[in-house]
Order: C-alpha cells, then sequence, then structure tokens
C-alpha cells in the first residue's frame, strides 16, 4: 500500500475538524489536495518513514490498524476555538466525555481551580496519557490532588497538528494510557517569523478570550531552531451575564405533561421562584431561634416560627420588631451572588522552543533539545454566606434571646450552646492561582551499527510550581469573637483578649447586622488570605532502537526495544491555618507528599505478512509488550496485538486486543487528608430518612434494611423516631499508600472495516467504523463519605468500631465525620461504535469536503465493589449514549468557507438509574414514578453550529472570522436534581458562553 495513495484520500480534512483517520496520521505534514493531479504529485513527494501515535515503529507504509482522530491548526483555526485547551475538551474529540474546564471554578476539582484536563471515554483525565511529540506532559496543578496533565501548559500557535488515539497503549506509553493517548506534535519546518493574533467576543459583551502569538523558524547549516511565544487572556463571564443563570428556579412540575417550574412555590414566571433555597439561594438576612410566636411575613397573622427578618415597627407575639418567615418567604438573594463567575478568568503565558544539531559522528548523529515553559494566572471569585452563631447567654444578645438554645455547640461556640443565629450575606471573596511549569529535554539520535537501525536517547525533567489562595473565615478568629465580655462603658471585648490582643468582638446582634452590615474591623480580623505552594517534579530517561530484522513476503520485519525509568514527587503544603482544619466551611487540607519510581523495558514488532496478492493487498500484524516495575506496588507485564487485513485495494479490516496498566497516582497514594462537606441530611439516623405518616413516626412502614439501620443507630443511642442531625457532615479524603495500593488493570479489544474506493479523478470516499470495548478492573477509587456511611450502619454484623464504622466519628453532638480513601475495587465498562465518513470532489472549480463522525456507545457502566451489579448509566443525563459532529467546507482559490455541526442526543432512563440498587438491581418504581412526573431531569438533544469563512493571500497574510453557537443555543433546563448551573446541567458539552464572534489573523514574514 503506497503512503501517498492512502494519504491523498485520508489528509483532505484540512478544512474540517477533527473527523478519525481510516488510516494512522504521519508525522510530517501533507496538505490537502486540491485537485487529482494534485494527488498525484503527492505520490511522488511522500515516500518517508514515518512513526504513528500508539507504535514506536518507523515505517514506510500507513497502516489502518487503529483510527486516529486528527486535528490539525488550521483546524483549530477554522472551527473558532481559541486554544488548543478548547480544541481538545471539544465533543469532536471527546465524544461527548465530561471534561473539567472553566465551568467548576465553585467546585474543589483535580488539578485545582483552573486546571483543564482531558479524559476521553469517560473514563476521566487519570486514564489518559498526554503527549507532547511523543513525550509525556507531566502532571500540573494545585493542591494535593494532582492527577493529570494541565491542558493549559500546551502551546498552540507553534502546533502542526494533534493526534488522539481512542485505544490502551500501555505497552507503547507505559502507565495511564487505558482510555487513549493525545499526542500534541509541533511543527518542524517554519522558517521565518509568523505572528499571529486571535479575538473570541460573546454576544453578551462580557469573556472576551483573546490570544496573540510569535513563531519562528530557522537554520543555519547542522543547526536548526523553532520556537513561539503567545500570551492568551480570557477575561471573565459571570452569572449575571447570561439569561439562563439570572434567574434559577427549584423546577418542580405539576405533573409529566406541565412544563418546568409549574410546581414551584409560586405561580410559574413569578420572580419570588428564583433563587429560593432549593436553587441559587442562600437564607440571609434572617435570624435564626428557637420557635417562638410572631407575626407571619406572608400570612400577616400570629404563629410560630424560628426564623425572622427584621422589620422595625412590624410584628408582635413575643418576637416584637421581626417577622417569622419560612422556607420560601425568607431573603435568599444577594446581588452580589451573581457576580461568581460562570467561567473564570485566566491569563497564559507560553513559550516553546526546539532546536537540533547535525554532527558527523556518532552514527550521522542528531543531538536534539526541547523547552516548554507557561504561566497560568486564574482565580475565581466565591460569594460566602455567614453564620453569626451567639453563644447562650451572651452580652451581645438582647435579653429575649439570650437564653434560649437554638443549636448545639459547633466549633465556633467555644463548647457553648447556641442561642440565636444571625444568617448574613458577607459577600464575595477572592481566590487565585499561579502555577508555572517548564519542560526541558534533551536528547541524541542517530544510525545505529546495524544497517537500517537508529538509536535515540533522551533526558528530561518537568517542574511544576504552584501557589493557591483564597479568603477564609478562620474557626479560632471567629470562636474568638464571639465569646465575649460587656466592658463597663457598654462596649465588648473579647474573652481572651488577654491572650489574643488582635482579638476583635463580634458586633452586638441588631437588624443592621443581620442585613449584613458588619464593622470593617470585624471582618478583616476573621476574614485572612491563606496560601499553600504545590510542587510537582517529573524526571524521565529512555533508551530505544529499531530497525529491520528480517524479510516476509510483506516487507521487512520491524522491531523496537528499549529501556525507560521515570520519577516522581509531590510536595504540597497547604496554608497552616488549613493544616490545623481551622478553614470555616471551605475544604481544608493536609500535606500532600510522596514519591515513586519506575523501571520499564519494552519491545515491539511489526510483521508485514504479505501484500499486493490477491485477497492479501496487505496483511500485518503488530504486538508490543512492556514490563513494569514500580517502587510502590511491584512489576506487572502488559501486552497488545493488533493487525489489519486489506483484501483488496481500498476495504480492509482490523483489530486489536491488549492489556494496559495504570499505577496509582502521587495524589491518590499521599493525599493529605482532604476535608469536604455533606449535607446533613446523609446521616443514615436522621428521623427524615425512615418513612413517617402525618409526620409522626411510622416503624411499621419500614423496610428490612430499615429495620436493621433503626436497630444500629440505636446500638450508639440515636433513636430514629425523633432524631434530627443539625450539623453538617465533615469528610476527609486521605491516600492508599498506607492501605497497600495497587495499579488498576483493563483490557481493551476493538473490531473494524475501512472502506476507500476510488472513485474517480479528483473525488475521494472514506468510510470507516469500528467497535470499542474497555473494562477496568481492580480501579483505583476514593469512596465518598455517603457510602461509608451506609455501609457502617446498613450492616447485618454492626460493629460501631469496626467494619466501615472505624471510618465513622459521632461527637457528644452527634456531628459525623467520616475518613475515607482510595482503594482497589472500583470497576468501570464501556463499548461502542464510533464511525467516520469523508467524502470530497472537484465542483465548480474549488473543491468540497463533506465530514462526519458519529459515536455510540452501548454500555457505560460502574460498580465500586465486588457484590455490587454492574450499573449502566449509558443514555442518562449527561452521558449522551449518541454523540456526532460533522462539517461542509469548500475551499475555492484564496477563500475558504465551512459550517460545521455538534450533536449530542437527548437522555432518558435518568430516574431509572438512580433508583437502581447497585446491590440487588432491584428498581424503586415508585420513586421512578415520581421523578418522571413531578422532575425534569431528562433532556433534549442538544445542538451546537459555527461557521467560518477564511481568506489565504499569498500564502502571507491569512483571514479567518466565523461565528461559534451561530443560534446561540443555551444548555437545556432540569429540575434541581442534579448539580447545576442556574437550572443547566454542569457538563462541559453544553455552550455556556452562547453566540460569539471570532477574527483570527496571521501575518507570515
Amino acid at each position: 500500500m503506497n503512503i501517498s495513495r492512502l494519504l491523498a484520500a485520508t489528509a483532505l480534512a484540512s478544512a474540517s475538524f477533527a473527523v478519525p483517520q481510516v488510516a494512522l496520521a504521519q508525522t510530517t505534514p501533507t496538505p490537502a489536495p486540491t485537485t487529482a493531479q494534485d494527488e498525484a504529485e503527492e505520490e511522488e513527494s511522500n515516500e518517508a518513514e514515518v512513526t504513528v501515535t500508539g507504535s514506536r515503529i518507523r515505517r514506510d507504509t500507513f497502516s489502518t490498524v487503529e483510527p486516529i482522530t486528527v486535528v490539525t491548526k488550521q483546524e483549530i483555526t477554522q472551527s473558532g476555538f481559541a486554544s488548543a485547551t478548547d480544541a481538545l475538551q471539544s465533543a469532536e474529540v471527546t465524544a461527548g466525555a465530561g471534561q473539567i474546564n472553566n465551568f467548576y471554578g465553585g467546585f474543589v476539582t483535580a488539578g485545582g481551580t483552573g486546571a483543564n484536563t482531558l479524559g476521553l471515554r469517560n473514563l476521566g483525565p487519570a486514564r489518559t496519557l498526554v503527549l507532547l511529540n511523543g513525550r509525556r506532559i507531566a502532571p500540573a496543578g494545585t493542591r494535593g490532588n494532582v492527577l493529570a496533565a494541565d491542558l493549559n501548559v500546551l502551546p498552540t500557535s507553534i502546533i502542526e497538528r494533534i493526534e488522539v488515539l481512542k485505544a490502551g497503549a500501555s505497552s507503547v506509553y507505559g502507565s495511564d494510557a487505558i482510555a487513549g493517548v493525545v499526542n500534541i506534535i509541533t511543527d518542524t519546518t517554519t522558517r521565518g517569523l509568523t505572528l499571529e493574533a486571535q479575538v473570541n467576543v460573546p454576544e453578551v459583551g462580557a469573556g472576551v478570550d483573546r490570544r496573540i502569538s510569535a513563531t519562528f523558524g530557522f537554520e543555519s547549516g547542522p543547526l536548526n531552531v523553532i520556537g513561539s511565544v503567545e500570551y492568551r487572556q480570557r477575561d471573565a463571564m459571570t452569572l449575571a451575564d447570561r439569561d439562563f443563570t439570572k434567574c434559577p428556579i427549584p423546577g418542580f412540575r405539576l405533573d409529566a405533561d406541565s412544563p418546568i417550574g409549574s410546581d414551584d412555590p409560586y405561580p410559574l414566571g413569578d420572580p419570588r421562584n428564583c433563587f429560593t433555597i432549593d436553587n441559587g439561594g442562600v437564607t440571609i438576612n434572617t435570624l435564626g431561634v428557637p420557635t417562638r410566636s410572631g407575626i407571619g411575613r406572608t400570612s400577616g397573622t400570629l404563629g410560630n416560627f424560628n426564623r425572622f427578618v427584621p422589620a422595625p415597627g412590624l410584628g408582635g407575639g413575643a418576637t416584637p420588631g421581626y417577622l417569622g418567615v419560612g422556607l420560601y418567604d425568607r431573603d435568599s438573594f444577594d446581588p452580589r451572588s451573581q457576580e461568581e463567575e460562570l467561567i473564570t478568568p485566566v491569563k497564559t503565558y507560553t513559550g516553546f522552543l526546539a532546536a537540533s544539531y547535525d554532527i558527523d559522528g556518532l552514527g550521522n548523529a542528531e543531538i536534539y533539545g526541547e523547552l516548554l515553559a507557561t504561566r497560568r494566572q486564574s482565580s475565581s471569585k466565591l460569594y460566602r454566606q455567614l453564620s453569626i452563631d451567639y453563644l447562650r447567654g451572651s452580652p451581645l444578645l438582647p435579653i429575649e434571646f439570650r437564653n434560649g438554645t437554638f443549636l448545639s455547640a459547633t466549633n465556633t461556640t467555644s463548647g457553648q450552646p447556641i442561642a440565636a443565629r444571625a444568617f448574613v450575606g458577607f459577600g464575595l471573596t477572592d481566590s487565585a492561582q499561579e502555577v508555572d511549569y517548564v519542560r526541558a529535554g534533551l536528547g541524541i539520535r542517530g544510525d545505529f551499527f546495524l544497517s537500517g537501525w537508529r538509536y535515540d536517547v533522551y533526558a528530561g525533567k518537568s517542574f511544576t510550581d504552584g501557589t493557591y489562595e483564597i479568603d477564609s473565615f478562620l474557626i479560632d478568629r471567629v470562636a474568638a469573637s464571639t465569646n465575649v465580655v460587656q466592658n463597663a462603658d457598654g462596649s465588648f471585648s473579647c474573652a481572651a483578649a488577654a491572650t489574643l490582643a488582635n482579638c476583635v468582638a463580634a458586633p452586638a446582634l441588631s437588624a443592621a447586622v443581620i442585613g449584613g452590615d458588619l464593622p470593617q474591623a470585624w471582618r478583616d480580623y476573621i476574614l485572612q488570605n491563606t496560601i499553600g505552594t504545590t510542587k510537582f517534579r517529573e524526571a524521565t530517561f529512555s533508551a530505544a532502537i529499531d530497525g529491520p530484522v528480517f524479510a516476509l513476503p510483506g516487507g521487512d520485519v520491524q522491531l523496537a526495544v528499549g529501556v525507560e525509568y521515570r520519577e516522581q514527587e509531590i510536595d504540597d503544603t497547604p496554608d497552616d491555618n488549613s493544616i490545623r482544619g481551622n478553614l470555616l466551611g471551605l475544604t481544608a487540607g493536609t500535606p500532600t507528599r510522596g514519591k515513586d519510581n519506575v523501571k520499564e523495558a519494552f519491545a515491539e514488532i511489526y510483521l508485514p505478512i504479505l501484500s499486493g496478492r490477491p485477497f492479501f493487498e496487505n496483511l500485518n500484524l503488530n504486538a508490543s509488550a512492556r514490563y513494569t516495575d514500580y517502587a510502590s506496588y511491584g512489576s506487572d507485564v502488559t501486552y497488545k496485538v493488533a493487525g489489519e487485513w486489506e483484501f483488496f485495494k481500498g476495504f480492509g479490516i482490523r483489530g486489536s486486543y491488549g492489556t494496559s496498566y495504570r499505577a496509582p497516582a502521587l495524589a491518590e497514594q499521599f493525599l493529605g487528608a482532604t476535608s469536604g462537606f455533606i449535607s446533613s441530611a446523609n446521616d443514615p439516623c436522621d428521623a427524615d430518612n425512615f418513612p413517617r405518616v402525618n409526620g409522626a413516626p411510622n416503624p411499621a412502614g419500614y423496610s428490612v434494611a430499615q429495620q436493621q439501620r433503626a436497630a444500629n443507630c440505636l446500638a450508639v443511642g440515636i433513636d430514629v423516631a425523633t432524631f434530627q442531625q443539625n450539623s453538617g457532615i465533615t469528610s476527609f479524603t486521605r491516600g492508599g499508600a498506607e492501605t497497600g495500593l495497587s495499579a488498576e488493570t483493563s483490557t481493551n479489544w476493538s473490531v473494524g472495516a475501512v472502506l476507500q474506493p476510488r472513485i474517480a479523478a479528483g473525488t475521494t470516499l472514506a468510510l470507516a467504523i469500528d467497535y470499542f470495548n474497555i473494562e477496568v478492573t481492580n480501579g483505583v477509587s476514593a469512596l465518598s463519605g455517603t457510602t461509608i456511611l451506609n455501609r457502617c450502619y446498613n450492616a447485618v454484623d454492626f460493629d460501631p468500631t469496626g467494619g466501615f464504622c472505624r471510618f465513622v466519628q459521632r461527637d457528644a453532638n452527634q456531628a459525623l465525620t467520616v475518613t475515607s480513601g482510595f482503594v482497589n475495587l472500583a470497576t468501570d465498562v464501556v463499548k461502542g461504535y464510533e464511525a467516520s465518513a469523508r467524502f470530497a470532489t472537484d465542483l465548480f472549480g474549488g473543491r468540497l469536503t463533506i465530514n462526519a463522525n458519529v459515536t455510540k456507545y452501548t454500555e457505560q457502566s460502574d460498580k465500586t465493589f465486588p457484590e455490587e451489579i454492574l450499573l449502566d448509566s449509558n443514555g442518562t443525563l449527561n452521558v449522551p449514549d449518541w454523540v456526532g459532529s460533522g462539517d461542509v467546507s469548500f475551499r475555492s482559490g484564496p477563500v475558504t468557507a465551512r459550517y460545521g455541526i455538534t450533536w449530542f442526543d437527548g437522555s432518558s432512563g435518568t430516574a431509572v438509574y438512580n433508583q437502581t440498587s447497585r446491590t440487588t438491581g432491584v428498581v424503586n418504581q415508585a420513586n421512578v414514578d415520581i421523578l418522571n412526573t413531578f422532575y425534569q431531569i431528562e433532556v433534549p438533544s442538544y445542538f451546537l453550529h459555527n461557521a467560518s469563512l477564511q481568506f489565504n493571500v499569498n500564502k502571507k497574510f491569512e483571514l479567518t472570522m466565523g461565528v461559534r453557537n451561530l443560534f446561540d443555543t443555551e444548555p437545556p433546563q432540569v429540575t434541581v436534581y442534579y448539580t447545576t448551573i442556574g437550572n443547566a446541567p454542569l457538563y462541559s458539552g453544553y455552550d455556556y458562553t452562547g453566540r460569539q464572534v471570532f477574527i483570527n489573523t496571521t501575518f507570515k514574514f
């Protein structure tokens, strides 16, 4: 099979985006031909050895053994992506798999706020290997949970293409290549200077994204140098900037045929439904006290309440000056909360330099090196509610509120019960991250002493240095400030003023304080900027040789063998207040410190068995194996066998089977105890988790499991008929090295067919379809606090200090703390089909190209424990079973027009998935009916359209302009059952930005 003939059929995507190639992509660029004559000319110019992603073998022919998605720089530009990061996280590459991007500013994510990661096949970023020119990109980010490469470190301007292999490749590349491999390949041929600028302007005016860059290259005798520098800045887009986040509602329905929101507290369309406690709102301007009589804010009549809002001159009963409120008529909206970012801002500075020098000795050797350096500056604003807990008997309280008990003691009340709580809107707090990433590598390659053999020796080092800051309330300062004494002049001082000279007493309770008017001195005292640092180091060394071994009828057998060594080290040191657990209402953590190393040996062989014979145009076999020895968990062997059989020119089949592995990341091994929060409703002993009739306990209605749980709760002194958990549950997650965490393993097999008939001069057609099957076993999983609680209190052989209960603690006030870690238990299965089509023909003096790519998942299931069933989420909300993309482009002379579309299929079966027992497989049909009737938890199909027009003047000046999200399609709306932003599901496949215009200009000198 001639390389250029196949290239003619596969390189036609230069005006399309990310269509899986029906043959593996080449290491040198191939311009898209414009006519049949151009295709013939190509056949004379591309007889060169190539190396493809997923293999270490150099070949002079293409292999259709596995499909690769190829994204060129031109395609990134024509599609309007502001950066390589945006392109890699698009549905065209990820096929619907959810990604961590800049929608997650208010969430705790791996790598910290601002990190952007890539995970294929919905298996997560830790199971996708990211390479730059065939070498690993080390993890980067902040905090202890640094697991994967941060796409922000990648250059954009100097990229030639990106190759995405959606198949396991651990036998070729080592750990992490379970779901696939992404290889970013930089330009090696640039000469002179190229200046590029791009701006993406959303229609709403906020969130403008701009990038400028300079790329340069020169050659002087044996020296070749290519490099780039670039700067990118994306402005913030706040919740107030987009319509779909301006009025989040609960979204309940009267019935299955009624619109979303028809059963909300107020009539459909009433603005009082916005920002309720159910969605987007938080209690503010409100006083919590023991139940007492007062005038209702809405009813205007006397009643009993435990929440009141100040109303000078109004009210009555036992609470004059206040009006009683319930869940939906309390204050829950502060306009300042809308200044939180929907999409967080970022600045990146990136420099890349590659150089090579040819020498006469050492086998006509080439000394080569690369340097990548980036700085990311990101930030996020967080709106904070502050609960000011006034101690029982505190002189800060009016006498009528001073001596009751509203809540039990907390960590801010000096061991005293709470007499009253002021729910205050504090306002916005800041967080910021700065991450410096450097990767430097140096190698030498040349002819080996065996004829036709080559050697390559490489050593590299990666450095990540991150700083993360966040404004935090400090528990000890809040506690000290609320424990006060009254001075003779009526003022207040901290009771611990003698030892805490700088202590500022909390303000006395008043209508102004409840309304958020807090003394600046006190705000400054309790809120402090906390700073942590993260360091991640990775060193690599590799040596390999490859060349021909002997001849077969189909060509020379090629063999590659080599060794690798890699070591990693992480050192994350949070702020001292975080280490001491002194952060109020925020995630805290202890230091994460650890290191690991691996020694590996690998071999790969390519067997061209037959070629150019009847029914055997090509019959090739490829096999690879790798021996791995980790210091942390020991040794393992992975392998892969792949083959292709081209019956006749243009039609063949292919298949592969292999094993892969993923060594536990340093964060999974050594993560310092990191705190999080679980709703108090998840306490298994809470009365609300048991059947009731007219508000009264109903033990007769308990299921067998509930009976067991009630007995277990009683064994620790809790009566589930009356117990109410009033405190949030604190959870801690820590690394699994102490418990012997080991590598997870997987099998990955695929089979497919490729059709590339020669139709006519100037016309090409390429079709491919592949079935894929991935199963991950012994998977590394962090048990959730809720899982541990349920496993503890539902146990038949309940032991309060053993089993899962050894991870659960209750204090004297029944407040819960749960400690979990990473364990080897999980199983994940992903199956499906991926099909692509490409048609190109000469038309009206130009070139028409049509591309389409469709992924159909047939299973996306998982389980955490061996005794559980594999529960399939395929097709449910945020897990589409069908994802497609396509585009049409027409090039005539210097002008190229392109129109593209992306499609996510609508969801179904979400309620059944959520109400299926993982242990028995039994579906709670009653709850399914409730969810499907009164909740909107399914979404329709979602389409995004984009269009562009590109002008190229004498290959010196290029102007591209277009529109992304052409029809300004907003994300679908759902009831607050899943995590939402506004009423939109939190899912990277949806476009939160809205319609945006982009312009890209390139000048070459």
